[in-house]
């Protein structure tokens, strides 16, 4: 719907408030996301992704997820299956780059069949990050590998596996994370190393697939680009870097707002994100208090960034007849450890 505001929204425990509803209806985000705190039991999930969408009017709004396999995965077993992080995937590429594809894809494919059962219909997947020495453990091993080609063919694979269950994907995290030396979500990371190194190993994944309609901004400041402003709120960073270097000319929507790396208020944080070019704020933690800043400073969606978010819209893929039995059987049988 071309009323829908640029944002992207959680909400703060099992089930809808009616301060909640009463917001989403009055302030019409485009989409919803789901943590840890959302999942209770199978049907309660359902419950909730209906009742977001129910409260703005729209059955196909995005409800989006981080379902990423190791530590960021966030329904768990008994739910649903424990899977493995991008490493130890990579790490099957890394023995037999076939077996490794095969692995990514297959992943991604059974997070469709998971989500799709509670209408989850994003995963915010795949991590194109390419880890370098000393770096932050908070990608770590939500990597795939160390080399930007590798890293990009996993993210492709990936990315096709949830494609092929009927469900989007949103590469993370734009130009890239790999060399922030500080935890995003507590301080901001600087990196400074010359435009040419960054064009050639952190960019590298992200050009392969910038093709993809989402992507998620990153919370560093590059200084090679811009030494004021993170690449979330820097519009050199988004015009030069990621629609200029990278070409990516789909929906961006910026990491978390309400993580340290940004300064101000939120209301100050969704501001200059919206000024610094990206076409979605997200805020994830559901606090009423912020949501209601963050709301007063996001603009109906229009121009350019309704266009991408209507070709996002149209993109949602019909899934594959797949058999889950037979892959999920397959998939176990390539990572089983004793």
């Amino acid at each position: 719907m071309t009323d829908c505001k640029a944002m992207i929204l959680g909400c703060s425990g099992l089930s809808l408030t009616a301060d909640e509803i009463a917001l989403y209806r009055d302030e019409r985000p485009w989409g919803f996301i789901l943590f840890g705190r959302n999942i209770g039991e199978p049907q309660q999930i359902t419950d909730l992704v209906a009742a977001m969408r129910d409260a703005v009017g729209r059955p196909d709004a995005p409800v989006l997820i981080d379902q990423e396999g190791g530590r960021v995965q966030r329904i768990k077993p008994p739910i649903l299956q424990a899977y493995p992080n991008a490493r130890i995937l990579g790490e099957i590429y890394e023995r037999d780059r076939g077996a490794g594809l095969r692995a990514a894809w297959l992943m991604s494919r059974l997070h469709a069949f998971d989500l799709m059962k509670f209408g989850i219909n994003v995963d915010c997947l795949p991590v194109l990050d390419v880890p370098v020495e000393g770096a932050s453990n908070v990608i770590g091993n939500r990597a795939y590998g160390y080399t930007p080609t590798m890293v990009a063919e996993m993210g492709q694979a990936a990315a096709d596996g949830l494609k092929a269950g009927g469900m989007l994907p949103v590469m993370k995290h734009m130009p890239g994370h790999g060399r922030g030396m500080v935890d995003s979500h507590h301080e901001l990371p600087v990196v400074d190393v010359p435009l040419d190194e960054l064009d050639a190993h952190d960019f590298v994944p992200f050009r392969a697939l910038n093709h993809e309609l989402m992507a998620m901004s990153a919370h560093l400041v590059f200084n090679a680009v811009d030494r004021e402003r993170p690449a979330t709120t820097s519009r050199k960073v988004i015009e030069e870097i990621i629609r200029g270097r990278i070409g990516f000319d789909g929906l961006l929507m910026s990491d978390d707002s309400s993580m340290n790396a940004l300064k101000g208020t939120l209301g100050e944080r969704a501001a200059n994100i919206v000024a610094g070019g990206c076409d979605i704020v997200l805020h994830c933690n559901g606090v009423m208090g912020e949501m209601l800043e963050v709301v007063k400073e996001v603009p109906v969606l229009s121009g350019r960034s309704l266009e991408r978010v209507r070709a996002v819209e149209a993109g949602f893929p019909t899934a594959d007849p797949s058999d889950e039995a037979e892959l999920r059987a397959e998939f176990n049988a390539m990572w089983a450890v004793s």
